[in-house]
C-alpha cells in the first residue's frame, strides 16, 4: 500500500493503528484493517444506517467519513457494547423482543440506540423513532426495534445503571 497513511486512534477502548489511503472510508477500514465485521455496508451513501459507530461521542455513518479522519479520535462500534463477553442490555432486548432478522442493519441499529441512551435515559417512543430514523430495516419491521429500544431503557433505568459508555 504505497500512499497509505498511519491512523493512531482507540477502538471500543483500546489503542489501535492501522495504514489505509487517504480516501478509504473508516467503514472500510474498521472492516479489512482492523477486523471488526460488525460494521456493515449497505448503502456506502450514509442513507440505510447499517455502518453506524460513534466518533467522539457523536454516531456517525462510517461509509461518509475518511479513515485518516479517525487519527486521535475514540470510536465505538457494536463490538464495543458487550463488555467481558457479556451482552449489552440492549443486543439481549433485540433478542428478547425478535427485533433483527438478516442481520445487515441490527448493528446500526445498536449503536443508534445506545447512543440515543447515552443522551437521554429515558425516550419516548418519538423520540426513540425520530433517534432510528437513519437506519433502514427491510426485514423486521420497526415496532420490535423500538419495543426492544424502550425495554432496555426501562431494564437500564431500573438497574440504577445508565447506558454503559466506553472510552
Amino acid at each position: 500500500m504505497s500512499n497509505a497513511t498511519l491512523v493512531s486512534t482507540t477502538v471500543n477502548g483500546d489503542p489501535v493503528q492501522f495504514a489505509c489511503p487517504a480516501d478509504e472510508s473508516l467503514m472500510t477500514a474498521l472492516r479489512n484493517r482492523v477486523g471488526l465485521t460488525g460494521v456493515k455496508e449497505g448503502c456506502g451513501t450514509g442513507d440505510c444506517g447499517a455502518c453506524s459507530v460513534t466518533l467522539d461521542g457523536s454516531l456517525v455513518c462510517s461509509c461518509l467519513v475518511l479513515g485518516v479522519e479517525a487519527e486521535g479520535r475514540k470510536v465505538t462500534t457494536v463490538e464495543g457494547l458487550s463488555e467481558d463477553g457479556e451482552l449489552h442490555v440492549l443486543q439481549q432486548k433485540f433478542i428478547d423482543h425478535a427485533a433483527l432478522q438478516c442481520g445487515i442493519c441490527t448493528p446500526g441499529f445498536l449503536v443508534a440506540a445506545k447512543s440515543l441512551l447515552d443522551r437521554n435515559p429515558n425516550p419516548d417512543e418519538t423520540e426513540i423513532r425520530y433517534a432510528l430514523a437513519g437506519n433502514l430495516c427491510r426485514c423486521t419491521g420497526y415496532d420490535k426495534i423500538v419495543h426492544a429500544v424502550q425495554a432496555a431503557a426501562k431494564e437500564m433505568r431500573g438497574n440504577g445503571k445508565r447506558s454503559k459508555k466506553r472510552s
